[in-house]
């Protein structure tokens, strides 16, 4: 059926880009000016019908709706213009090589060309800002590369159907997800005895509409998951960042009426965490805490650098951090005992001092990258340093640092592509082929409510 009316549209198009060869053609045969104008009529409502509604059908939401009417009208412009291309030169010289042409005819042959230059363009730019604005897996990177191959010929086509192929599998990748999450809606997998408390890494917040983690809430939320968020301070030591999320539980316990929490902690957050059961009297209150990209041991290279960077300009960094994350809300922002804390030594150190705690479920997960370039700037940066360091990483923390707990759980890269730091809370919003962040983050809170949490 789909094929069907994209054969309709072509030819809808081919035939309104080629709106004088039918007039002429209506005129050899006799047809009346109101014939004509009705031919006229007809073509533009067309026209039109095939620019705003190219395709039908349930859509997740409006954003995957605009993104698939894009990506189906750029198909229709690549299969409408090469038929033009071929039919323009194939009709032109069959007019022409009969007689010499009358300047009338010139005139209205270049009318033609400008019709269909123009009405192509109308749906390349329609396809085009429609995806420009509502794909989010053609990133910044694609958007650039594509404006600039625009200008370059053969290049500009193989990358508009790079564009197409991109566009086209983030369509059909939302609406899977939005099938499966209708199907279980039911079910509630996602709906544990007790809330589930997202708490950040260093240097983020949580932000109201700047989500740290991505689009993991929402699919959580849609299978039933009652979500809060740590909202401790983006950099400070970790035991204050403790007393801050001990606090944050008391309030949701009051709130909610709950009993306890189940904490899901990505990076310091997982440390964090611990130092709040531990030291700050939550254990009674945490029924599970499962880190992600956790460095429970620590990391060299952030001992290294701190070694190596001069006093002065560690402090001058540590200020100009601190005095702009104040302006963004944070109390008391202290860089450098974030970043000391997060050492090898100060981790050795502070774990002597941390058990876990008896009764709260202990569980840790780890991804890593297999190439510098598998994570964004700047984890492409530090990859080769952390590997130099401290071996197999995520960008920022060695594969051997995360493990921790009763269960670990290794999330190995499937091909080519790696799944870095920023990845596994889904910061960059980008499907990665061989891992769904979304449903790995369902499969994590429906195994903590099989074991009645």
């Amino acid at each position: 059926m789909r094929l069907l009316k994209r054969a309709i549209q072509v030819v809808i198009l081919v035939a309104a880009g080629n709106f004088f060869l039918g007039i002429f053609m209506l005129m050899d045969l006799g047809a009346s000016y109101g014939g004509i104008w009705v031919w006229i009529a007809a073509l533009f409502a067309a026209f039109l019908w095939v620019n705003l509604w190219p395709l039908f059908g349930p859509w997740p939401t409006e954003r995957i709706r605009q993104l698939s009417y894009g990506c189906e009208l750029l198909t229709l412009f690549c299969i409408s213009a090469t038929i033009d291309l071929i039919l323009v030169p194939a009709v032109t010289f069959s007019i022409f090589r009969k007689h010499s042409p009358e300047p009338t005819e010139v005139f209205l042959c270049l009318l033609w060309v400008l019709l269909m230059v123009v009405l192509e363009a109308i749906l390349f730019w329609n396809g085009m800002i429609r995806v420009y604005l509502t794909s989010v897996q053609l990133g910044l990177k694609h958007r650039v590369l594509a404006a600039l191959c625009g200008w370059i010929p053969i290049l500009n086509i193989w990358y508009l159907r790079k564009i197409i192929r991109i566009t086209a599998g983030e369509v059909e990748f939302e609406t899977e997800k939005w099938e499966l999450d209708t199907a279980r809606a039911e079910s509630e997998v996602c709906k544990t005895k007790y809330p589930i408390l997202l708490v950040h890494g260093v240097f983020f917040r949580d932000f109201r509409y700047v989500n740290y983690w991505g689009r993991i809430p929402k699919e959580l939320q849609r299978n039933g998951a009652t979500l809060y968020y740590g909202q401790q301070q983006s950099a400070a030591a970790v035991e204050d960042s403790g007393r801050e999320l001990a606090e944050r539980i008391r309030q949701i316990l009051a709130e909610t009426g709950c009993e306890k929490v189940n904490i899901i902690a990505h990076s310091k957050g997982g440390l964090d965490s611990r130092a709040a059961i531990a030291h700050q009297g939550m254990a009674p209150y945490v029924a599970s805490l499962t880190t992600i990209n956790t460095p429970h041991r620590g990391c060299i290279f952030a001992e290294y650098l701190l070694e190596k960077i001069p006093a002065a300009a560690r402090q001058k960094i540590a200020d100009t951090y601190n005095a702009a994350l104040k302006r963004l809300g944070d109390e008391n922002p202290d860089f450098l005992a974030a970043v000391t804390d997060l050492t090898a030594s100060a981790c050795e150190a502070r774990n002597a001092v941390t058990p876990d705690a008896p009764g709260v479920f202990y569980q840790s997960v780890m991804s890593y990258c297999r190439k510098a370039q598998h994570g964004k700037f700047p984890l492409n940066m530090t990859y080769p340093i952390v590997k130099h360091f401290d071996g197999l990483n995520d960008g920022l923390v060695a594969v051997d640092s995360a493990k921790w707990g009763e269960r670990f759980t290794l999330l190995e890269p499937k091909g080519k592509r790696g799944i870095s730091h920023g990845d596994v809370v889904d910061l960059n919003r980008e499907n990665i082929p061989g891992f769904d962040v979304r449903e790995f983050y369902v499969s994590l809170a429906a195994e903590l409510k099989k074991r009645g949490f």
